[in-house]
C-alpha cells in the first residue's frame, strides 16, 4: 500500500503564501516524478507544477515565477512553496506520486487526498 499525505493547507489572504507538503510512505521501491495538481469547484483538475527525481522542476506559466516545487528524496516528501497567492487559485491541492512498488513493477500514478486552499477575495 502506497499513501500520499498532504499538509499545509489553509486560509490566507490574497498576496500571502503558503507551503504545502506531501509525504509519501508504504510500499515504495522508487518515486519517479512527484507534483502538484489542483481542483477548484466546478473545475477540472489541472498541473500546478512537478519535479522529477533528479530535480528538475516543471510548472505551469499561471504560477511559475510565484510557486516553488521541491523535493527531500531521503524523505519521499515534495514541497510546494506558494507566494503571491490569488484568490482564483483558491482550490483543492493534491499531491501526485509516480512511482514502482518493487523493481519488478512498472511505474503508476498514486494521488493524496487534497488539502484545501481558501485565498478569499
Amino acid at each position: 500500500q502506497v499513501q500520499l499525505v498532504e499538509s499545509g493547507g489553509g486560509l490566507v489572504q490574497a498576496g500571502g503564501s503558503l507551503r504545502l507538503s506531501c509525504a509519501a510512505s508504504g510500499s515504495i521501491f522508487s518515486i519517479n516524478g512527484m507534483g502538484w495538481y489542483r481542483q477548484a469547484p466546478g473545475k477540472q483538475r489541472e498541473f500546478v507544477a512537478r519535479i522529477t527525481s533528479d530535480g528538475i522542476p516543471y510548472s505551469a506559466d499561471s504560477v511559475k515565477v510565484r510557486f516553488t516545487i521541491s523535493r527531500d528524496n531521503a524523505k519521499n516528501k515534495v514541497y510546494l512553496q506558494m507566494d503571491s497567492l490569488k484568490p482564483e487559485e483558491q482550490a483543492d491541492y493534491y499531491c501526485h506520486g509516480y512511482l514502482m512498488t518493487s523493481r519488478w513493477s512498472r511505474a503508476i500514478d498514486y494521488w493524496g487526498q487534497g488539502t484545501q486552499v481558501t485565498v478569499p477575495s
